[in-house]
Parts: C-alpha cells; structure tokens; sequence
C-alpha cells in the first residue's frame, strides 16, 4: 500500500516527489525514534526544497504519512480516534524536520504547534531532526507527555548527536503508558467529565435564560463545563447547527480542554446528528438527550425505569440511518437476524420490538394504577398534587408536611418518580399528597408521551398545588411554562393553589408584590410556621371547589399571612 503523501507539492519535480514518497517505504527497528539513513534522507531532502517534512511513524516502525509544510510550519493530517481513550497514548510518533532561516542555531528545534499536538493528541514521542546548511542531521529534539496531578505536563530533550537519542523507546513506552493509566485512573475517580456547551442565540427573549437553564442541566447529569461556545445567527443552519467553520473551531476548543463531550442546546436532527459527527469526533450530546439522561440516572421505580427506556428508544429510533448505527446504548438483547436483512434494518426491528414490549409493560403497570385509584375514589379520599418547575423544592415541602424522607437536592429533576403520602387535615380527613416529576420549558414530546401514564395521575388530583420557586430570576417564565404544560396536558382548568416557594430567599417587598401579582401564597419549605398558613390555606382552597364547601370567598392569599423567617425556626430535611 503506498504511503499517502499531504501538503503543497506544486512546483515540485517528479523526482522530487518520488524522493519524498520512498520516505514511506522505510521501516524503524521498534527500540528507536528514528534510523540514521531515514534522518540523513529527510534532511537532505528538507534542506533542497527548503521546506519542513514530516512523518508520522506508528509503533511497528511503518510510515503511515508523508507530510510536506512549509519553511517554519507542518500541517498534521486527521489522525482518527484511535487508542483515543484517556491513560492511553496514540501509537504513533511524529518527526519533522527543522530548517534555520539563517543557518544559526536555535535554543529549540520543536515549535510550539508540533508541542501542542504532542499534548493534544498524546502523540507517542515529537522529534524535530535539524536540517544544516549541507543537508546533514544536526542536533535533535526529543519530547513526550509525562504523568502529572493535573492530567499530564511535557518533557524535552535537545541532544547534540543522533547517538544521543533513546535507544529503548519500546520499554520507555510501554512504561509511561502504565504510569499515564495509573494516574488516569486516580484523578478521574471522582471527576466529572469535561464538556463543551454549544449555544445558539438566534434572537429570543428568553436566550440568557435558556443558557443558565442547560448550565444547570449540564452540572445535574454530572459534566463540567469548561468552555461556552456562543454563537448568535439569524436561524440555525439545517445542516450543522452552528456552520462547518464554528464546528472546526469547538474541535479545536475540546482538544485544548481536553474535554470528552460537546453538549448542544437545541435538539438535533438526524441530518445534524450525522454531519456533526463526521467534523467532531467526540460524544455529542443535545439538549433532549441530556434531559433523558438524567432521568436514566435518576430512575428508581420499574415504572421510571420502563419510561425512561422507551422515551429513548422513541428518540433514537428515527437517527438510526447510518449503516454503522450501534444499538449497545439503546437495548440489550441480542434478536434474530432475518434473511436478506441490513443491520440497519436489525437494529431498527430490534428497536420497535423493544418498544413495543416496554409499552405493553407500561400499560400493564397503568391497569394496576387505575385499580388502585378506583379504590382510592371509592374510599373518597381527596388527592392533592404538587406541580411546578423543576428544583421549585416540592420533594422538599412533601418531606415538610408529612415528614417523610423523599429525596431532595438542590438539582434539575431530583424527583422523578411519582411518590404519595398520606396526611391528616385538621378540618378533613386523611389526604393524599403526591409529588411528582417537574416540569421544564419545552419539555421534550418523547418524554411527555413516555411519562404519559404518570402524568394522568394528575387527572384524578382534586387538587393541584403549583410549587414556585420565588427566588429564580426566571420565575416569571418557570410560572408561564408551568402552566402552558398543564394546559397540554387538558389540566388547565383543574383547580390550583399556587405556592411561592423559597421565599427566604428574597425581599419581604418582592415577596409581596409576586404574592399579589400571582394571587400565591408565600412559604419557605425549610421553615415549620410557613406550613401552618399553607396547611389552612390547602383545605380552603379545597373544600370552596367541591359541591358542599360553601361560596364563601377567602381573601387574596398574599394578605392571608405576612411571613418573618427566623433562623432558629430552620427545619431544612
């Protein structure tokens, strides 16, 4: 196979070119950087057409690319994402050649953009052979990535002789990369994987807003985000998103962070799934599929876990067009393959027989609900259930009201699973309070159909108590999306208490004027006094919206009970 040749070769003569090519046909012991006849033929060569010429070499000693640059620069070619994975080094070498202008010695042979790619591409060694005035080998400059408690540093050696390069190259490989593993692994342990957010400003009102959300999101599903990539356009280009030139410029961002995904915030289609792809080797993530990945993580019950799976399975079936499409991420039985059949064609079978039996599951499990909702409607006893936008702290205020231990954290989509607790009103008799899965603005159509069952358990709620977060910035729009989902959802006229949550956290003034404005009720979940308007305020709201609770009309729930947070009186769960 003919060693491929890159670069400008215009102007050149067929021997000229033909010398460069017979670069490819040498062959390096594997204990060594470089031959002396390989050294002594690229220098001359280098030194004739008084360009830079490069080689990358892999571990069995073959040319695997010739590269001509210019007098000061080379330009590496797309090397692939081959032994790519962290603690591991790439299994080749690059050597090039190094031309002084003048004739006069340099302090270094490497430049900085051959040291960048060594560490970028965690290239086995960099070696730059200078070229001297005669076309004979000079000096030499040798470097590889070394172990370090930030990821890895570089080490460089200028040696006078070719004599002085390493001798034993295969050994000192072999021996880095155990170290770079062993450093790898106990500095990732408990790191999050480094990740590029791509946002798109095409002109809404609401973009900052947005960006603060899939910031939020990011640090939910565990990322860390080490560059923002803004980008504003008039509308998003229906082929890459961004542009090919944009996409260029974030691979190069990720190489330079070293970061493992790029997230974008808008969802992609499958023809920008697959054109971005092909310009950024690395795992792409869009704004539904990181949403779906935090309730994979957050998924307890099998009705969360069948949910998640088939809003999935729902999202990726229609990106499964490329031939190559693995299905190891979406299922994991292993299905009969027919006559004739393409694997694309398996795979996209496999997945709708999949589907098809999680939703024969779920209908199962939604019979068993309906049956128990019968006999809770049979045994009249009222349901009461919080709604709001995500991390509004509902899980926080059920643990309040009813002292259980439901999990809350100060995270997108804590909950996800529905949860019901029983609680005794005063003027009534036991209650049902349910928490379920937050809201968030344009909740991805999988999801909503996926969750489509638990999401009817709204529908026999007689009461829905609408959990705000008063000390978002964006709690106007979080209230606006709320309600917009409900209204979706045909719960738009279902009776509703709203509850500004969080108020601890603003201004006694601000809490007013948001207590008046939306007719809510102002509490702070982590406060024992706040609960007792609220508990009073529930049954009101509840007995004036059945057939005998009475016509009598409460007053504005902001002038109900004016609310002083005291330190002292802190319950937080």
């Amino acid at each position: 196979m003919t060693t491929p040749l890159i670069g400008n070769t215009q102007g050149l003569s067929a021997r000229e070119i033909h010398a460069l090519k017979t670069l490819g046909l040498a062959k390096i012991p594997t204990r060594l950087l470089i031959t002396r006849e390989l050294a002594h033929q690229m220098t001359s060569l280098s030194s004739q057409l008084h360009q830079k010429i490069g080689l990358l070499i892999n571990r069995n000693g073959h040319v695997e690319c010739i590269m001509l640059g210019t007098s000061d620069r080379i330009y590496l070619p797309d090397i692939g994402r081959s032994r790519a994975g962290l603690g591991r080094l790439r299994g080749v070498r690059l050597v090039v050649t190094a031309i002084s202008p003048d004739g006069s010695a340099t302090p270094s042979l490497l430049t900085m953009d051959e040291i960048t790619d060594l560490s970028k591409l965690r290239l086995d060694y960099a070696l730059s052979l200078e070229a001297t005035v005669i076309g004979a080998p000079g000096r030499a400059e040798f470097a590889h990535i070394i172990p370090s408690p930030k990821g890895h540093e570089v080490a460089r050696n200028l040696v006078n002789t070719l004599e002085d390069l390493p001798q034993n190259v295969d050994e000192q490989l072999h021996a880095l990369e155990s170290e770079l593993r062993r450093t790898t692994q106990k500095t990732t342990t408990n790191q999050a994987p480094a990740a590029i957010l791509v946002h798109l400003d095409t002109g809404e009102s609401d973009a900052r807003e947005r960006l603060d959300e899939m910031i939020e999101l990011c640090r939910t599903a565990q990322l860390d985000v080490v560059r923002i990539v803004e980008q504003k356009r008039s509308k998003p280009d229906p082929k890459t998103l961004v542009g090919s030139g944009k996409l260029q410029q974030i691979e190069l961002y990720a190489l330079d962070e070293e970061a493992e995904f790029v997230v974008f915030d808008r969802e992609l289609t499958p023809t920008q799934t697959r054109a971005i792809s092909r310009i950024l080797p690395r795992k792409m993530l869009d704004r539904t599929q990181l949403i779906l990945d935090i309730f994979a993580q957050r998924a307890q019950s099998i009705d969360g876990k069948l949910q998640v799976e088939l809003a999935q399975l729902r999202y990726n079936l229609p990106k499964l067009v490329d031939k190559d499409t693995a299905m190891s991420r979406l299922m994991g039985g292993v299905g009969g393959r027919g006559p004739g059949e393409t694997k694309l064609e398996v795979n996209r079978r496999k997945a709708r027989e999949r589907m098809q039996a999680l939703e024969a599951a779920l209908k199962e499990r939604e019979n068993h609900r309906q049956i128990l909702r019968k006999r809770r409607n049979t045994n009249q006893i009222p349901i009461f259930s919080f709604v709001g936008y995500t991390n509004a702290g509902k899980s926080t205020l059920l643990n309040a009201l009813t002292k259980a231990d439901v999990y809350a954290e100060n995270l997108l989509f804590a909950t996800l699973d529905t949860t019901s607790r029983k609680l005794r009103f005063p003027r009534l008799q036991e209650v049902i309070l349910t928490d379920t899965v937050g809201f968030i603005r344009d909740l991805p159509k999988d999801l909503v159909a996926a969750f489509k069952a638990t999401l009817e358990e709204l529908q026999d709620a007689d009461l829905l108590l609408h959990v705000i977060d008063a000390s978002n910035p964006q709690v106007h729009s979080q209230i606006t999306a709320v309600e917009a989902i409900l209204k979706q959802l045909n719960l738009g006229d279902k009776p509703m208490l709203r509850i500004l949550n969080k108020c601890d956290l603003i201004s006694p003034q601000e809490t007013l004027e948001l207590s008046r404005q939306y007719d809510a009720l102002a509490i702070s979940a982590i406060y024992k006094t706040s609960t007792i308007p609220l508990i009073e305020a529930i049954q009101s709201a509840y007995m004036n919206n059945t057939k005998d609770g009475g016509t009598d009309e409460s007053p504005p729930l902001a002038d109900v009970h004016i609310l002083r947070f005291d330190q002292s009186d802190s319950d937080e769960t």
